[in-house]
């Protein structure tokens, strides 16, 4: 299997000249494989970014070579001019007398002289352990001390602590063997009852609960997982698996469907689409699903697909759209796979919103399919997706991306002096709109003339960027 990147060796002209020698002569040493094998694996690699199309050279040189920082010092090289330290802007800020309301703030900003921890958990994190009271083997409150026999022993607020970690199965099984009696004259069986701890079901919720959140909540395949609780002697097989959490999904539904009522709600939501195979959507059997609905559509038994009645009957790519809602502090991350796009899943989720609420804020990147057509928000694209279109052609266009990158400097340095102060959300949006709203509308204005006064091509990359 070829390496996903290139693997990096040191190796300078020299020392190369001399391992294509000992190749020609037949005479290679110990080490020379693994470096004509990195080096075939690199050039494979190297001729599989240069055919896609939608690679650049800076970002192939990132790809090989990495990029630590997308700092804007370092990728225009020198100072930075910005008066985004300046007191001017601090000023601006809300002054924090001490007794203003506590409500808003999530977090308090540590202490610059806090000593480095140890790195481990503390017994306060351990918030799923099992509690185990262990009284003292000979004394209780009230008892005369055996050392000094005149104090009176109590109880601290703080008992001593100690943990200890055990491993088994993620999905664990128990076994009941019911005793079996028969009469020895006439054959009758005699079983044991089951107590009512074992319950009825095979599967209880539990174990679908923990099969569903290590598959979608942590990435391990069915499979995988298969496997593992093999090894540890409490088989569940893949297939199994998927009845289980089939069967679990049911009970779970009217959950799902108050977290959409909830982000529906919420002030500010997040979401984009990545690409996700679904069998029952691709190939033969998506072609005889569209079959059997069409039918059932029409009702004539002849198995003819409505296209004008089916809005889903020419499309073909398949999605996953993550959608993200923050309200009062807390987030709610929903998941729809299936034809839709992040819009139209977000424009289902808002038709869920309660009426006298006004138009959320959406952040999201430019893409048209991103954005709900029937329903109004408050679009905020990302600025992160728009900054690095110029961080990718800088080399090229410099004068350009300096000015652009150096501008945004001056909103993320304003946002870092609302951080650090950790003022409201309120004081927050109002300081932005005092310092950094002159800056991202000069910046506007200044992009725009630059194809109002054709001193950029708009096919180009920089006008690409722009647009």
């Amino acid at each position: 299997m070829m390496p996903k990147e290139p693997t990096i060796i040191e190796l300078n002209m020299s020392e190369l000249e001399e391992l294509l020698r000992r190749v020609e002569a037949k005479q290679l040493e110990d080490g020379d494989h693994d470096k004509l094998k990195t080096l075939a694996e690199s050039y494979v690699h190297l001729l599989g970014l240069l055919k896609d199309k939608n690679v650049s050279m800076r970002r192939l040189r990132k790809m090989l070579f990495g990029l630590t920082t997308e700092k804007t010092s370092a990728i225009l090289g020198g100072e930075i001019d910005s008066s985004v330290s300046s007191e001017a802007d601090k000023k601006a800020l809300p002054e924090d007398d001490g007794e203003a309301d506590d409500s808003h703030k999530t977090s308090e900003k540590p202490a610059e002289n806090k000593s480095k921890g140890h790195g481990r958990n503390g017994v306060e994190a351990y918030t799923g352990a099992e509690k185990i009271q262990v009284p003292h083997d000979s004394l209780q409150p009230g008892d005369d001390c055996p050392k000094c026999g005149r104090g009176t022993l109590y109880e601290t607020n703080r008992p001593g602590t100690l943990v200890r970690l055990t491993g088994h199965a993620p999905v664990q099984a128990t076994v009941y063997q019911l005793q079996k009696l028969r009469c020895g004259l006439c054959g009758k069986v005699f079983k044991a009852q089951l107590p009512e701890s074992a319950g009825e079901r095979k599967y209880d919720s539990t174990a679908g609960s923990m099969i569903a959140l290590l598959k979608y909540g942590s990435g391990m395949p069915f499979n995988r997982f298969a496997g593992l609780q093999g090894n540890l002697g409490v088989p569940l097989p893949a297939s199994t698996q998927w009845e289980v959490v089939q069967d679990m999904a049911v009970h779970a539904k009217p959950a799902f469907d108050e977290l959409i009522r909830q982000a529906a709600d919420g002030d500010i939501l997040y979401n984009d689409d990545t690409t996700v195979k679904i069998l029952e959507r691709m190939g033969n059997r998506a072609r005889q699903k569209a079959l059997a609905e069409g039918a059932a559509d029409n009702g004539d038994g002849a198995g003819n697909v409505d296209d004008t009645n089916d809005k889903w009957a020419h499309r073909t790519g398949l999605y996953t759209s993550g959608i993200v809602s923050t309200c009062e502090g807390q987030r709610i991350a929903l998941f729809f796979s299936g034809l839709q796009h992040a819009g139209e899943n977000l424009g289902d989720v808002l038709r869920r919103r309660a009426g006298e609420l006004g138009p959320p804020i959406q952040m999201c990147d430019a893409l048209s399919r991103n954005i709900p057509t029937e329903l109004e928000t408050i679009l905020a694209h990302c600025l992160a997706h728009g900054r690095r279109q110029f961080v990718d052609v800088a080399e090229h266009f410099p004068a350009e991306c300096r000015h652009v990158l150096e501008s945004l400097s001056t909103v993320y340095r304003n946002d870092d002096i609302a951080q650090e102060r950790n003022i409201s959300p309120q004081d927050r949006l109002e300081f932005h709109q005092a310092q950094s709203g002159p800056i991202m509308e000069e910046l506007h204005d200044w992009l725009n003339r630059r194809f109002d006064d054709r001193l950029v091509e708009p096919n180009s990359s920089l006008g690409k960027a722009i647009a």
